[in-house]
């Protein structure tokens, strides 16, 4: 094993890391839902930036636009508009709370070892070239080569809408 480099991408990497586990353990912590959807929202702030990490700005994008915005204003949304009422918790019981810490501690120990004793050199000698503009090739291969699955896909969301619309109006009445 040798020293850790703590150039820039490290750092990004380990404070986005940070932000992804601490979202994802307060999501499954708090009582309150509109807390849960706040740190499932830094959840997808934390992926969308590791898709930039990876050049990925195209899923970065979707990510932080779709996800972290639209699904948690949903969620949100929905919550204000329910009757939503706060269930009294049953009683966790202390042997289903150890074995469960003691599976979490052999799931992160095997998982340790596994990565650990990983070989993830590239055996074919050279790394491809990367894309100079993927968010163009991505456009350029949906509107070119996929244009009909496309169209369906809008046709179909447009069809779920009008079908949510008029289910959502019959129980107002």
């Amino acid at each position: 094993m040798g020293s850790i480099d703590w150039n820039g991408e490290f750092v990004a990497f380990f404070v986005l890391s940070v932000l992804m586990i601490t979202g994802s353990v307060l999501m499954v912590s708090f009582t309150k839902v509109v807390h849960m959807v706040l740190s499932l929202a830094a959840v997808f702030l934390g992926v969308g930036g590791m898709f930039i990490m990876l050049d990925a700005e195209f899923l970065a994008f979707v990510q932080v636009l779709i996800y972290a915005g639209a699904v948690s204003i949903l969620m949100i949304f929905g919550i204000m508009m329910t009757n939503h009422q706060e269930a009294s918790g049953e009683s966790v019981k202390p042997l289903r709370e150890t074995l469960a810490a003691v599976a979490a501690i052999a799931l992160f120990g095997l998982l340790f070892f596994v990565i650990q004793a990983a070989d993830f050199t590239d055996t074919s000698g050279a790394a491809p070239p990367p894309a100079a503009d993927n968010t163009l090739a991505i456009g350029e291969l949906l509107f070119h080569g996929y244009i009909v699955p496309f169209e369906l896909v809008s046709v179909l969301l447009t069809v779920a809408f009008i079908g949510a619309i008029v289910l959502a109006r019959k129980e107002a009445d």
